[in-house]
């Protein structure tokens, strides 16, 4: 899930046949009805609502979303936990809380926070509104005043019920197919399996309280520590700790230095060691090397007297080769995963199972026999009827095609039609390709949409019918990986099939409701899209001049910024190859070209942000391996949840005009002694 990029990486480690199932629930497993509860749904709703506010935070800021699916085990198994605790206090007779109902909690969570990543609030359709056109400027060719819808509360979430559930309907025939024939490994869901099932062990439950202990103590000292930043926040967006010159001066104006932002330091001890260096590497060669270089040549390669948001000069290379990389990335991924499906699925018709199957040996312990024959007919058990997905599919298919061109009137409803019956392979491929490398390409099959409608439909309305076909193409391919993902951990955990589909639409339901208010609460408080705020909504731009070259292609560009931008697209296909064809040893300290991309065009401060938290990783590791397994992934989700919910009285402060009573500024010597 991730903004444009999503970075996850499982915590736990180990192969699925590990997982001990050790508590005295093992021989009961509760009907699927009763794995769905009130308690659940309300945690479910609680939890939604805050990492929507985390992931459009990230959303609206630098677009990299580390996964919180372990963070929503562990908080609904503290809340849930802590009630069933408070009910039994009072003498009150509770239903025992089982890893089916925690299961259920996750994925409904997951649900609804990833509309808030795939429901474009900070890609596809904050690019369509007026702000964003102002910014690449009403001169430049192809961005027509005509092609501007701002954002709506209501027809967000008109747009998200027609388009959401698509996905949910598009590969429930194929679970089995997925889940029991492919075994296909989904790592991120596996891990969430085994954390879940450890909770509900004696020593588990041991270890989740101090986990739960941990997050807590870091979601407080987050908390406090954005409190107190924003009393020195001053007025405007150059005040606080925000603007710290920590590197000096001049490595300032750069953008390179330590804001202390506590949402950025949890990413960094999440995120791969190997992202966050990428994430450095992209900021030191842009803005230390590049930039600096390409604007030597102000007056030369373009006007030297235009704005620092002007497409016609060095705001131009900024997004044009950030875009460079960010396709030259996920078209090479894409052609891989999709060559490695094809090659998969023509093995299988050779053989009984695909050859990433490991089929148990007649020698094992028969107990893992029985697990697996048991998780077998316990993920068979509640069918979901093939008819009803179709005809679901269809229904909505039909829904939609009929009320899209109402929302986005350029996109015509067979241009809809033509993507629903495009989608479910592209579900497929995606589905499949997460299933072995745990990485989504969700927003590169956005792309793919966005490109080939855009074009179609041409200089007449382009660029909403390209951006709203994105929209329909993430959210639909998104979604279904998603179900598929949670379907691998419901199997692990013995939940049932159907309480898993039943609990995603309704997580679902939440988010087309609780993204929409969650991005509407940032966008009534904060200068959402400005470039010199923080809430620069780097992907809209980059989004909105995608659908403009699908319309008009390159003209107008500053002199030599085709070039480059060629060479760096190259260069992210050249350094993917190598990753892949090197040896592990070497090819772990190859960068990821998407990660690079993204300090590109926002500025350096967050890759230090990200730095620090990787360094603290590492450091930890080495002290104390163990631990840092442990609680490293707590300590993150208490930094990023604690800064995310200052961001709600924040916002408050806001709408009601109380600013902040200090302005903290740093300034050269010469220029403070003369004031």
């Amino acid at each position: 899930m991730g903004s444009e990029l999503e970075i996850s990486e499982p915590l736990i480690e180990e192969s699925e046949g590990k997982i001990k199932e050790e508590d005295s629930e093992e021989g009961k497993i509760p009907d699927w009805q009763d794995q769905i509860t009130l308690r659940g749904l309300g945690v479910s709703a609680l939890l939604g609502a805050l990492f929507c506010i985390i992931t459009h935070k990230l959303n609206l800021t630098v677009g990299i979303i580390p996964s919180l699916n372990v963070a929503a085990g562990l908080l609904g198994f503290f809340l849930v936990k802590s009630w069933t605790s408070l009910l039994t206090q009072f003498g009150f007779s509770v239903k025992p809380f089982t890893r089916q109902e925690n299961t259920v909690i996750q994925t409904c969570v997951v649900a609804c926070y990833g509309l808030s990543f795939s429901g474009g609030f900070g890609s596809y359709l904050i690019a369509m509104n007026e702000k964003t056109y102002n910014l690449i400027g009403p001169d430049y060719p192809g961005n027509r005043a005509e092609d501007v819808i701002n954002p709506g509360l209501w027809w967000m979430m008109g747009f998200l019920f027609v388009v959401s559930f698509l996905g949910l309907f598009s590969l429930v025939p194929l679970r089995k197919v997925m889940v029991m024939d492919y075994k296909l490994t989904y790592p991120s869901g596996t891990a969430t399996a085994m954390l879940i099932n450890s909770f509900h062990t004696t020593t588990g439950a041991v270890l989740a309280g101090k986990q739960v202990k941990c997050l807590g103590k870091y979601l407080s000292f987050s908390l406090f520590w954005s409190c107190f930043k924003w009393f020195f926040s001053g007025i405007g967006d150059s005040c606080g700790f925000d603007n710290f010159p920590t590197l000096g001066l001049t490595l300032f104006k750069n953008t390179f230095y330590f804001d202390f932002s506590p949402t950025y330091v949890g990413c960094g001890l999440i995120c791969p060691h190997i992202v966050n260096c990428s994430v450095l590497l992209g900021a030191i060669i842009s803005w230390g090397f590049l930039w600096p270089f390409v604007s030597q040549h102000a007056g030369d390669w373009y006007p030297a007297d235009l704005g620092s948001n002007d497409f016609k000069g060095l705001y131009g290379y900024k997004v044009f080769i950030a875009i460079a990389l960010i396709l030259g990335d996920g078209l090479y991924n894409l052609i891989k995963i999709v060559a490695i499906t094809v090659k998969e699925i023509s093995n299988s018709r050779s053989k009984e199972t695909l050859p990433i199957m490991q089929e148990l040996p007649g020698s094992v312990d028969s107990k893992l026999l029985l697990e697996q024959k048991k998780r077998d007919e316990i993920f068979l058990k509640d069918r979901i009827p093939t008819w009803f997905a179709g005809a679901g599919y269809v229904g909505l298919a039909a829904i939609s095609t009929a009320t899209m061109p109402l929302i986005f009137p350029p996109l015509k409803w067979y241009l809809v039609l033509c993507s629903y019956i495009m989608a479910p392979a592209f579900a497929f491929c995606n589905s499949y390709g997460t299933g072995l490398t745990d990485w989504s390409l969700a927003s590169t099959y956005g792309k793919i949409g966005l490109f080939m409608f855009a074009s179609i439909v041409g200089s007449n309305g382009g660029v909403i019918a390209g951006l709203a076909t994105c929209g329909v193409m993430m959210s639909i391919v998104s979604t279904a990986a998603d179900l598929m993902q949670d379907f691998k951990t419901g199997y692990l955990t013995y939940s049932s099939a159907k309480s898993m589909f039943v609990s995603q639409l309704i997580g679902t339901a939440m988010g087309c409701i609780l993204a929409p208010l969650t991005f509407w609460l940032y966008w009534t408080a904060f200068d959402i899209g400005s470039p010199d705020g923080p809430y620069k909504a780097p992907y809209a731009v980059i989004f909105r001049e995608m659908a403009i070259l699908g319309v008009e292609g390159f003209s107008e560009l500053p002199k030599y910024c085709l070039g480059l931008s060629c060479g760096f697209f190259v260069a992210a296909l050249v350094i993917n190859l190598l990753k892949d064809v090197t040896p592990t040893k070497v090819s772990k300290f190859i960068p990821v070209p998407m990660a690079m991309a993204v300090p590109f065009y926002i500025g350096a401060y967050f890759a230090i942000d990200m730095f620090v938290g990787t360094v603290i990783l590492f450091v930890w590791e080495q002290i104390d391996l163990q631990g840092s397994e442990d609680f490293a992934g707590a300590v993150a989700s208490g930094l990023i949840c604690g800064d995310g919910i200052w961001t709600i009285p924040s916002a408050i402060l806001s709408i009601f005009r109380i600013n902040p009573p200090i302005c903290m500024y740093f300034g050269p010597t010469a220029v403070s002694s003369g004031t």
